[in-house]
């Protein structure tokens, strides 16, 4: 490689954000034995068991519809349902607005750290979370935080577009930023229209086009909303594109099964799948995952890792990172 091209290449890699994609695996992985208080972080596959939505079950539906997300789809077109609608709205809110990260510390803290200031962490999770582990770690430099499906602690100014955490004043009009809707009908979801999402989704889409890495943690693309992998997959272009671009997929499926979803966004052998949070790119080369990543695959600079240590104290962890900030 030329010196010019290789500059090129330098520049074009690690100027990238690192872009990360949260479903709500890794909300469970993050804690896999419940928050602060032992309530469980739920999947769509046991959403309804798990935030004891009792009233569903007495709705008789056919038994094709065990999806949350479809029997909520089922009720918005139907007005009759509307109080079963509202009052299933705020057993959602209220579960997920409960919700508290436990003290010690948990792979969304160290996720953060591991990132830098200009890399984006997208969640499409409901739960405070993230943004709790944002807060106890913000005497670090953290990566961007977006919000694709709305979240508990976000409010929102539609006058002037500004987004912030709920019951803070807008910075603009000074009016109380009202919270973000949590459920929309799924054949009805649009992130074309104005709005906080739509905010959310715009952003995601720039640093998408942007991004030279993708990390996609606990996050399984589900066939109800299509729209959304649609977007992401517009912003990324066509893989032919992307020859020398890193996409990595954290999840317990099988390599496989991941492969086929995830495909669109795969150039050949360009990605990785790990079924271990701490196996990933991320957790073996915090806050250098592209530099690394230049140094091994591009100047062939094979180079050691450096795991982030497992089981620390916050003091431990935070001593850890002030090494290699």
């Amino acid at each position: 490689m030329n010196e010019e091209l290789r500059k090129k290449v330098e520049e074009r890699i690690l100027n990238s954000p690192h872009v990360v994609i949260l479903g709500a695996g890794a909300s469970r992985a993050a804690c896999p034995d419940g928050d602060k208080n032992g309530e469980i972080l739920p999947l769509m596959d046991d959403f309804i068991e798990v935030l004891e939505l009792d009233n569903l079950k007495e709705l008789n539906l056919d038994s094709q519809y065990t999806n949350f997300e479809d029997i909520y789809n089922l009720l918005a077109q139907n007005k009759k349902c509307d109080h079963i609608r509202r009052d299933l709205e705020k057993k959602v809110y209220d579960y997920f607005n409960d919700l508290i990260i436990p003290d010690k510390p948990t792979i969304y803290d160290s996720l953060l750290l591991s990132l830098e200031k200009k890399d984006v962490v997208a969640t499409f999770n409901w739960d405070p979370l993230i943004v709790h582990a944002y807060f106890r770690n913000r005497k670090f430099e953290l990566p961007n935080l977006l919000f694709l499906h709305g979240n508990v602690t976000v409010g929102y100014c539609e006058k002037d577009n500004v987004t912030g955490f709920k019951n803070t004043n807008c910075k603009y009009c000074g009016i109380i930023l009202k919270p973000t809707k949590l459920l929309y009908p799924i054949h009805t979801k649009d992130y074309d229209l104005k709005g906080f999402v739509t905010s959310q989704w715009k952003t995601l889409q720039s640093q998408i086009n942007k991004s030279f890495f993708i990390t996609i943690f606990g996050y399984s693309a589900p066939e109800s909303d299509t729209r959304a992998i649609d977007l992401m997959k517009y912003a990324w272009g066509e893989i032919e594109n992307r020859e020398m671009e890193q996409f990595e997929i954290i999840d317990i499926k099988t390599r496989e099964n991941l492969r086929k979803t995830w495909s669109p966004f795969i150039h050949s052998h360009h990605y990785e799948v790990h079924n271990d949070f701490f196996d990933s790119w991320i957790s073996k080369h915090p806050r250098r995952t592209l530099d690394a990543y230049y140094q091994q695959y591009w100047m062939a600079e094979f180079i050691d890792n450096n795991p982030i240590p497992r089981n620390l104290s916050f003091d431990e962890l935070w001593e850890f990172y002030r090494q290699i900030n």
